[in-house]
């Protein structure tokens, strides 16, 4: 693959009976979706997976792997997250919406137009995302992403606009 950000697709749960299938939860907005991208690529982006979504079970998908065949193999593929460079997805329907990874290295600026940081990461804890904003000289910030902390979202200029709580706690890099 090309390189560039990626986008998780889902991730590969379990086996699914002894032929090497496996059972995949997809985090597409229509779940079989998550082949219809090309091949499939692990965190690292050292293995390839060509994938056939088979059939759908309750909360996930059951899927075939080129060159998986029997039970132990698709087993050992347990908790393999499957990524795709961002370029191969469309483009999202509405301006407002985007793919979380649009987000990362945007310049982050506070509602007074005073600068703030960059974007690092987004992370999901499970409680909803989480904005990682590196502050300079490694100082790092975590804020909800939520209308009320981020108001504005401008791709186009390349910006994120924050409201950061008084409250805010920085983390500083260990010595």
């Amino acid at each position: 693959m090309a390189g560039g950000p990626r986008v998780c697709l889902g991730v590969i749960t379990g086996a699914h009976g002894v032929r090497g299938l496996v059972r995949l939860k997809s985090f597409t907005a229509e779940p079989e979706a998550v082949a219809d991208y090309g091949p499939l690529e692990d965190e690292a982006g050292t293995r390839r997976f060509d994938l056939v979504v088979r059939s759908r079970a309750k909360a996930h998908l059951i899927a075939s792997i080129d060159g998986v065949s029997d039970r132990d193999t698709a087993e050992g593929l347990r908790g393999v997250h499957l990524y795709v460079d961002r370029a191969a997805l469309p483009e999202p329907d509405e301006p407002e919406e985007f793919y979380r990874t649009d987000l990362i290295g945007l310049a982050v600026e506070t509602t007074d137009g005073q600068a703030y940081g960059t974007v690092r990461a987004v992370e999901d804890f499970g409680a909803g995302d989480v904005i990682e904003i590196e502050r300079g000289a490694g100082d790092l910030v975590a804020l909800p992403f939520t209308q009320a902390i981020f108001p504005l979202v401008d791709l186009a200029s390349n910006r994120l606009v924050v409201d950061p709580p008084e409250e805010t706690e920085v983390r500083r890099p260990p010595p």
